[in-house]
């Protein structure tokens, strides 16, 4: 593709007619360049986002994401304690779709630098609530995915049986995910409207000179839909400093009746990811995938523990879900994290394979599926590689997050505030991460 950012900023006076743009630069923080993305300045001093994409992918995943942001309505945004990208217009450029929206200042941290405490973690966890507050009208008014429990079991239940027909899972595996189905109590949880599986790279920050590191915005809405609330947290995987923070925040933000199982759901989501990648592999006929994938899975499942072999077993006797981290990553493993600002910052959650996709055009409205179609392509498994579900060089005995709220003593005896400690992470973390206007 390489659009220069003055070819994508004439698709602005397509989308939005009688806009006037007087500036435009490049939109990207490293991606993987799916898209192409730009910023352009208008008369009046706004500037706007756009992306373009030229393929059946990034077309279909542009398309969802300008229903989901339409159906954020003006009532629906004023709930939640960020913004949300502004829908502006799309058009059609040589062949290619392209989305126009404004754009969010913020910048992001990945998963594995997120600190824990107050600050990043925190607000990160009570944003998440604030999604899943949402009313399902949002989900339901807009014609998106809406799934119950019970669905999300059954789509778990194929999907383990997918990856089991290959024949590259390991059989402590198998084992393991089908005692997890077959939990009646793990699958006990009220649907509740998010993001399709969030990631720590779709959260905006600025710093509070009190508070350190807030969330000021969300990116990434293409999956916006209804069903397990544990999709939005199995990112934390990859976020050891601040998941207990995260999920208490959460909790304490949370008007939801308690689901015990949450963590524990949203830990088998993330090891499903490596599943999902071997169906994927299998689907497309490519031997590559499957041994990547096979790689990663053999090294999950060295690293289970021999108690334990199930999800069940983790819920009940506190321990880290298998998790344990082995001592390799295999070389195969998949690009790095992506970390590109409404660009190519995207976690490719729904792919549907051979499924025709409408044009959408300014004010045209539209509907996204809900079929389920087993083994689509998943997000960037980087993210998945250097978390704990796979091997480092030490040994590990954390505990599976809780979702109550942790209380954090004031003194711990040693003459250091935590609260304090907390505050010079998340600083630590904001040095390592420009802001997306001096783009």
């Amino acid at each position: 593709m390489a659009r220069s950012p003055f070819t994508l900023a004439a698709a602005v006076t397509a989308a939005l007619p009688g806009a006037e743009v007087v500036g435009a630069r490049i939109l990207t923080a490293g991606g993987d360049g799916r898209f192409d993305s730009a910023v352009a300045t208008l008369a009046d001093g706004s500037e706007v986002a756009i992306r373009v994409g030229d393929d059946d992918e990034t077309a279909r995943e542009l398309a969802a994401e300008s229903i989901a942001l339409r159906a954020l309505t003006a009532g629906a945004r004023a709930m939640l304690p960020f913004r949300a990208p502004d829908y502006v217009g799309e058009t059609l450029l040589s062949e290619g779709r392209a989305l126009v929206t404004g754009l969010l200042p913020g910048f992001q941290i990945e998963a594995g630098h997120v600190p824990g405490g107050r600050g990043a973690a925190e607000s990160m966890g009570s944003s998440i609530a604030a999604v899943h507050a949402l009313p399902a009208s949002v989900v339901r008014s807009a014609g998106l995915t809406a799934r119950s429990a019970d669905e999300s079991r059954e789509d778990i239940r194929q999907l383990v049986d997918r990856a089991a027909a290959t024949g590259r899972v390991p059989a402590r595996l198998t084992v393991r995910w089908r005692e997890a189905v077959g939990d009646d109590d793990l699958w006990r949880f009220e649907s509740a409207v998010n993001l399709g599986g969030t990631q720590a790279t779709s959260f905006l920050f600025e710093d509070d000179p009190e508070q350190g590191p807030t969330v000021v915005g969300i990116l990434n809405w293409h999956g916006l839909s209804l069903g397990d609330p544990a999709v939005d947290l199995a990112w934390l995987s990859s976020a050891p400093d601040a998941a207990s923070d995260v999920y208490a925040a959460y909790a304490a933000a949370s008007d939801r009746a308690p689901d015990n199982a949450l963590a524990v759901r949203a830990r088998l989501l993330a090891e499903l990811e490596f599943a999902r990648w071997l169906v994927h592999g299998d689907l497309l006929r490519r031997p590559d995938i499957m041994d990547d994938a096979t790689s990663l899975l053999e090294s999950l499942s060295e690293g289970l523990r021999e108690r334990d072999l199930s999800v069940i077993a983790a819920r009940s006797e506190g321990v880290d879900s298998a998790m344990d981290a082995l001592n390799r990553v295999p070389a195969t493993a998949a690009a790095r994290i992506n970390t590109s600002m409404q660009t190519d910052a995207y976690n490719p959650e729904d792919l549907l394979p051979g499924e025709d996709t409408a044009e959408v055009v300014v004010g045209a409205e539209g509907v996204i599926s809900d079929e389920v179609v087993l083994g689509d392509a998943t997000e960037d498994l980087s993210d998945l590689a250097e978390s704990d579900l796979l091997p480092r060089d030490e040994t590990l005995n954390a505990e599976l997050p809780v979702v109550e709220p942790v209380d954090r003593p004031g003194n711990d005896g040693s003459g250091s505030d935590p609260a304090e400690e907390a505050q010079r992470a998340a600083r630590a973390a904001l040095q390592r991460w420009t802001n997306s206007s001096s783009e």
